[in-house]
């Protein structure tokens, strides 16, 4: 999945843009080329909180490399796509009245995140709702504001020391080690034995001691969620503030609630980074990284890296009437160039009429409705790249060809309808999901009640997102992710 992510996400005419953008202070320009709409006003805010919030504000965001934010934000398998229905803290001031103001990105809901469009966006406390979204408040879990280095573009070099790139992969621990400080069984308050590589255990110290400091406890109990409804406990502790921290799990057992409210792990400082891990096996190349995360993580490569697949050179060979013909592009489409026009028109007319075509336009049919390189353009406008779907489309089929009816123009079909779903959803025209009012009786809405909602039938009419909610064992939002 991260392969995928990592080709296709954020691509790289997006980080040119954006860091052009970026480098000539447009911060502004840097969030409109990385699909990041801008839900603030630096006016509003100073009259509101003040000068010194404003600035602060305004020289985070100037600081903002949303296209770095992209690459590292939680993304869900197995897709990929971003984590939906996400508020996310980058940054966090005091204002005048003391109420807390936070810098925060949101993701829109399954149903509506066409695009993969994020937001920036002012939480001002309890008091904001942000009525469209349906989670506004920021998420203990998922939160940035302890690793600036992800979106800061001027602390990027720190990713290497904060992810452990300096090191090797923690080893799985033996039965002693486990033993020792990391019970094997997977409950809450204790820690499952760490033998999957992608938990950051080595880092959890350091990373906790920046949790409490954060809520003002230099040492303490924290939790760290190793699966969807069990969390591990540890304690921190040292012998003195110039030692470094170490961990310990939390004796005694604590009640469901008292665990629910320690501070928790952010979820970038309990996983490996993706990237550390693709280089170290070996499946992307440092060069195909983002330049930022590239230039901190340039030495951590440790396998070769396998070439791409050489795609299909033009023009193309079609053996037809016992010939080798070539199939090409001319004036903007694909055509058969080894047939006089005259003779196409003629197949193609016996062909309206009932025919069987020639070699050559059921290759090119076959270019039309379902070409080798589908995958490659859904999986661009999986994560929102329609400009690179396109250019895919257009080297295959010429700039002027009209798409036939397929698999191929479903796709692109699909992916225009949710741009307007999406549009809808941002300007508050639909707030819920489309099926979420199956089982609303007319005449009680118009008479201001409500039945009790019902189950959809899971049949053709019922989204995908929806049908994959309700035939899952796992919450909606609490599934397997990375």
């Amino acid at each position: 999945m991260w392969q995928r992510v990592r080709e296709y996400a954020v691509p790289p005419s997006m980080i040119e843009t954006a860091t052009a953008r970026r480098a000539t202070g447009d911060w502004a320009g840097a969030c409109a080329a990385a699909r990041v709409a801008v839900d603030l006003d630096l006016r509003a805010v100073r009259h509101r909180h003040g000068t010194d919030v404003a600035g602060r504000l305004r020289a985070d965001l100037r600081r903002l490399a949303p296209d770095l934010l992209r690459w590292h934000m939680p993304r869900i398998v197995p897709d990929g796509r971003l984590r939906p229905g996400l508020t996310l803290t980058l940054a966090h001031y005091g204002s005048t009245g003391g109420t807390p103001l936070h810098l925060v990105v949101r993701t829109p809901p399954a149903w509506a995140d066409a695009g993969q469009w994020m937001s920036l966006a002012l939480w001002e406390g309890a008091g904001d709702t942000a009525a469209h979204h349906p989670h506004p408040h920021p998420h203990r879990r998922f939160r940035l504001d302890l690793h600036r280095h992800l979106w800061d573009a001027s602390r990027s070099a720190e990713l290497a020391q904060r992810c452990g790139a300096g090191g090797t992969p923690d080893p799985a621990p033996s039965a002693s080690s486990r033993a020792a400080g990391s019970p094997a069984v997977p409950h809450l308050q204790q820690v499952p034995a760490p033998v999957d590589p992608s938990w950051a255990v080595s880092n959890w110290a350091t990373e906790a001691e920046l949790l409490l400091r954060s809520e003002g406890r230099p040492r303490g109990a924290f939790a760290v969620r190793v699966g969807t409804r069990s969390r591990a406990v540890f304690e921190l502790v040292a012998p003195d503030d110039s030692h470094a921290p170490t961990l310990r799990p939390l004796a005694g057992t604590l009640p469901q609630r008292d665990v629910a409210a320690l501070p928790v792990l952010p979820e970038a400082a309990a996983r490996v980074l993706p990237d550390l891990e693709l280089l170290r096996a070996g499946l992307v190349a440092a060069g195909r990284l983002h330049p930022l995360v590239a230039a901190a993580l340039g030495g951590a490569a440790t396998a070769p890296t396998a070439g791409r697949a050489r795609e299909p050179a033009d023009p193309h060979r079609v053996e037809c009437r016992g010939r080798l013909h070539r199939i090409a592009l001319r004036d903007g489409v694909l055509t058969a160039i080894d047939h006089d026009p005259a003779e196409l028109r003629r197949e193609e007319l016996l062909v309206a009429l009932g025919g069987p075509a020639l070699p050559c336009l059921r290759a090119i049919d076959t270019v039309h409705r379902d070409p080798e390189a589908l995958p490659a353009v859904r999986e661009r406008l999986c994560h929102g790249d329609t400009a690179g779907a396109l250019t895919v489309v257009e080297g295959l089929l010429g700039p002027r060809a009209v798409l036939r009816d397929g698999p191929l123009r479903e796709a692109l079909e699909s992916a225009a309808d949710g741009r307007v779903g999406h549009g809808l959803f941002r300007a508050g025209l639909i707030t819920e999901h489309p099926a979420a009012d199956a089982g609303r009786d007319a005449n009680a809405s118009a008479a201001g009640r409500r039945t009790p909602v019902h189950r959809p039938r899971l049949d053709r009419r019922v989204p995908a997102t929806m049908r994959d909610k309700q035939t899952s064992r796992a919450r909606p939002r609490t599934g397997i992710h990375r």
